[in-house]
């Protein structure tokens, strides 16, 4: 390795010239086929990234990029709020420049930058325990239905379902319509405006990682109201992966699941159903083979502020559930911070961050435990369970929290 201090490398935002260098660099470090074109992909006229969004360390003896990372940008809704995300893919090293925290830069480069634009959320999907050094927790989770195998679709009973075919361009406006509706749900979304879908149908490099397979489902009026999107192929473990299903009328789905199962099962591999267990087509597939949700890490810089933007839904969901605040105020001691959280009529109106101090506070939450928490990932009986220094000593307080923040299982897939 070489002997170069941290002063040979500068961190700086990717420029349209970079792209060869990047797609080669993550040709070389990352072990799947299509990486390289990924990255072109997302260097290319992409819906939500710019050259920018990429980060790269370049070596100042010459060797130009060494490593790079890139953001991409998007929203996601909870309970029909927007929340801006960036996605963090690609976060590789040259391994002859490894050993000298260029991730770790790169990643604080990327957690200023989201700091300075208000993105209050930053997610990533990858190395086990790795980005827990970069301040991220595992505070979501993709998938945990059942592989759905074979022998059982075929077994479904023939039953008249929607046409299911290639989606086109022409598509896009009735996808992003679709996404829509699902947005106000009160569960983590992750929507696609009619540019995103445009992208996700035909924006990809043939030999891309990223391009997948996306389907109209369209009703007897010729209108388009659903998609289904699976990989191309098999996986290596001879699955299918199924990614993602939405169907506009969600009463529709006992009458509609059994036909989108048996057209999946063309493909005559068993089914990865990439969704939550309680997703609607996991609910009416045949019984299967549990499977361990992936991980997807979370970090947030400011808790106050993730909760400044997801306090609307949060009103609107205690209000619906008849819940109101023991107080006109709640304090929660993250070890770090104290939030505060201000409530009118009972429901939450604005929180602030404070310096730590000696008064009493109602909670104290550690902000891995707080992350999860406001997620959706885990009830806050369940961490205090997990989460020694996690106390809330009030049972009022503990009852209140209890209600209102429940299990959601997110429905997100990865923007690529």
């Amino acid at each position: 390795m070489r002997d170069d201090g941290a002063t040979a490398y500068t961190i700086r935002p990717g420029r349209p010239a970079d792209a060869d260098r990047c797609a080669a660099l993550n040709d070389a470090v990352h072990p799947h086929t299509g990486i390289g074109p990924w990255t072109r992909d997302l260097f290319d006229n992409h819906p939500s990234v710019r050259p920018a969004d990429f980060l790269v360390a370049e070596h100042t003896g010459g060797d130009g990029i060494v490593a790079t990372l890139v953001a991409i940008r998007q929203e996601w809704t909870f309970g029909g709020v927007r929340l801006p995300v960036s996605q963090v893919e690609l976060v590789g090293t040259d391994p002859a420049h490894r050993g000298r925290q260029l991730a770790g830069r790169l990643l604080h480069a990327l957690h200023t930058r989201c700091s300075a634009d208000g993105t209050a959320l930053q997610v990533i999907e990858g190395i086990p325990y790795f980005y827990r050094r970069f301040g991220y927790e595992y505070a979501l989770h993709v998938g945990g239905a059942p592989d759905v195998p074979l022998a059982g679709i075929r077994e479904l009973p023939e039953a008249p379902g929607p046409l299911i075919r290639p989606a086109t361009p022409a598509d896009a406006p009735a996808l992003a319509r679709v996404d829509r509706v699902r947005a106000g749900r009160d569960a983590l979304t992750c929507p696609r405006d009619e540019r995103a879908w445009l992208h996700e149908i035909s924006g990809h490099r043939p030999d891309s990682l990223a391009r997948r397979t996306v389907k109209a489902l369209v009703d007897p009026s010729g209108e388009v109201n659903g998609y289904v999107v699976h990989g191309r192929r098999p996986s290596s473990d001879g699955t299918l992966p199924v990614l993602a299903a939405a169907y506009a009328d969600p009463d529709a789905w006992p009458r509609i699941a059994p036909a989108l199962l048996r057209h999946l099962a063309e493909a005559n591999a068993p089914l990865w159903l990439l969704l939550p267990a309680s997703h609607p087509l996991a609910r009416h597939a045949p019984p299967g083979t549990p499977r361990r949700p992936r991980a997807w890490y979370a970090r947030t810089e400011s808790p106050a502020t993730l909760l400044n933007h997801v306090l609307p839904a949060l009103a609107r969901r205690w209000r619906d559930l008849g819940l109101r605040c023991p107080g006109d105020t709640m304090t929660i001691d993250t070890y770090h911070e104290v939030i505060r959280l201000h409530f009118t009529a009972g429901a939450p109106a604005t929180a602030q961050s404070e310096p730590r101090g000696t008064a009493q506070t109602d909670a104290r939450i550690p902000p891995g435990a707080l992350l999860q928490m406001l997620l959706g990932h885990r009830t806050p009986k369940e961490l205090t369970d997990i989460w020694p220094d996690m106390t809330i000593p009030d049972p009022a307080t503990a009852a209140f929290l209890e209600a209102a923040f429940p299990v959601t299982a997110p429905e997100i897939w990865a923007v690529a």
